[in-house]
């Protein structure tokens, strides 16, 4: 494409901000970058993760706060299948074994990893893909309160 005397190569796909756009619209490709960086932000604090010095709340903290935004970048605009979803929630119970650490079962006892349903019974905080659909409704109220305002702008009426 030529707009004046520059010409724009068509790709299939290319970084924006951050985020990786395809020429099919398609999240996946985004979504599986995303953990791949969450993963290497994960080993990078594993051994934090793993401390028996640091409390459970601390731990869960730091996931909050260098982990999941890292994952969580530009998640306004994802629509998720099932797919994706789960792909979410497998990273994040990942992390949450190693934050919560085995359990002792009652019967043999041997050490064993949690459960999903005994980790979101110790996980009170909202899980990775209900914290993706609550900021994409967030973005949503956000962009329809834009759009009333620019639409007052435009009819003439100041703001």
């Amino acid at each position: 494409m030529k707009i004046d005397n520059s010409s724009i190569e068509r790709v299939e796909e290319f970084k924006y901000l951050g985020t990786t756009l395809t020429n099919k619209n398609s999240i996946q490709e985004e979504i599986k970058n995303r953990l791949k960086l969450g993963n290497a932000c994960y080993y990078s604090v594993q051994y934090l993760l793993s401390s028996s010095l640091l409390s459970r709340k601390l731990k869960i903290k730091i996931y909050r706060t260098i982990i999941l935004p890292v994952v969580l970048y530009g998640c306004e605009t994802w629509s998720l299948t099932l797919r994706e979803e789960r792909r979410l929630r497998v990273f994040e119970n990942r992390v949450l074994r190693r934050v919560f650490g085995p359990k002792r079962d009652e019967v043999t006892g041997e050490w064993r990893k949690l459960h999903n349903e005994e980790l979101s019974d110790l996980y009170f905080l909202p899980s990775i893909v209900r914290v993706v659909k609550s900021r994409r409704m967030r973005w949503a109220r956000h962009v329809a309160r834009l759009g009333g305002e620019m639409g007052a702008q435009g009819s003439g009426g100041e703001t």
